[in-house]
């Protein structure tokens, strides 16, 4: 069970999406918050420009000034914002394990941030990120490090909606593909799956790919897990897969996306698919996904 939860907060406004799914996990299983903020290291940094660039060594100090100010202001933010959010909910710091509650701590860094949510992400259970402020959008380098550096599951919140969200345990959907990545993300998000009222499991047959029958075998696996558990093939159309997929999981009144992380890592750049990408930047529930 995802009893150990990572949090990568940042101090932007988007880091609240972030906590309210947590939230909603960490209430299901009783499970440990750790929110992490890295700091950059401002002094590396400006070191590191000033030394591709001599013609910046006249303004570095200015820089340096502005840099850490920029990271204090981030670093009080999120520190705020993360107690905050713990004080109305009742949630209770601790550093040694509870019976039964959810509790928290705080955990701050110096140094690349991709580098520290690999660290932390080994030896947490579960991920979870947001999508970031909705100008910018998601950090691909973040999830990148998250879903390809760590082995462990990676759950991206949905953008706050005037609309409630679902019941995140409700209903599941399953992306189903048979893959490695599928099979992994199954794996990984089957303490959801169980406590589940139902599992819908969503294919798409491939114009002149051979006969696969693999979500039958899916469908009788999970039903030794959860016996609600149905599929629906989802026709070709002319719309794109990622939205048909969407707009299907919507009306199947799903809490929880299932699917694969389906890239590959190239230069600590996130290179990830056109379907992965486009689920990550506009699905609007919760996209647990596994590489």
């Amino acid at each position: 069970m995802p009893k150990i939860i990572l949090l990568p907060v940042s101090g932007s406004p988007a880091d609240a999406e972030m906590f309210t799914t947590a939230l909603t996990v960490a209430q299901s299983f009783d499970s440990h918050l750790i929110a992490l903020h890295v700091r950059p290291d401002v002094r590396r940094d400006v070191a590191s420009l000033a030394a591709s660039d001599g013609g910046m060594s006249a303004g570095i100090d200015t820089m340096l000034e502005t840099m850490e100010t920029d990271a204090d202001t981030a670093e009080k933010t999120a520190s705020e914002s993360w107690h905050a959010f713990c004080a109305v909910n009742n949630v209770a710091t601790a550093d040694t394990p509870k019976d039964k509650d959810i509790t928290a701590e705080w955990a701050t860094e110096i140094g690349n941030q991709a580098d520290w949510i690999a660290e932390y992400g080994r030896t947490a259970d579960l991920i979870i990120v947001g999508r970031g402020e909705e100008k910018w959008g998601p950090d691909y380098v973040l999830m990148e490090a998250a879903l390809m550096d760590t082995g462990k599951p990676l759950l991206i919140a949905p953008r706050a909606s005037e609309l409630p969200p679902a019941p995140l345990t409700g209903v599941i959907g399953i992306a189903w593909k048979d893959t490695r990545e599928s099979a992994g993300a199954v794996r990984a998000a089957m303490p959801f799956i169980q406590a589940a009222g139902h599992v819908t499991i969503f294919t798409v047959s491939e114009p002149d790919a051979p006969e696969d029958k693999s979500h039958l075998r899916l469908l009788k696996s999970l039903r030794w897990h959860n016996p609600n558990v149905s599929i629906q093939a989802l026709l070709e159309h002319s719309r794109p897969p990622a939205v048909v997929l969407m707009d299907a999981a919507a009306q199947a009144g799903c809490g929880l996306l299932v699917m694969g992380g389906y890239g590959h890592s190239r230069l600590r750049e996130a290179v990830f698919g056109g379907f992965t990408r486009a689920v990550m930047e506009a699905a609007p529930l919760p996209v647990l996904m596994a590489h």
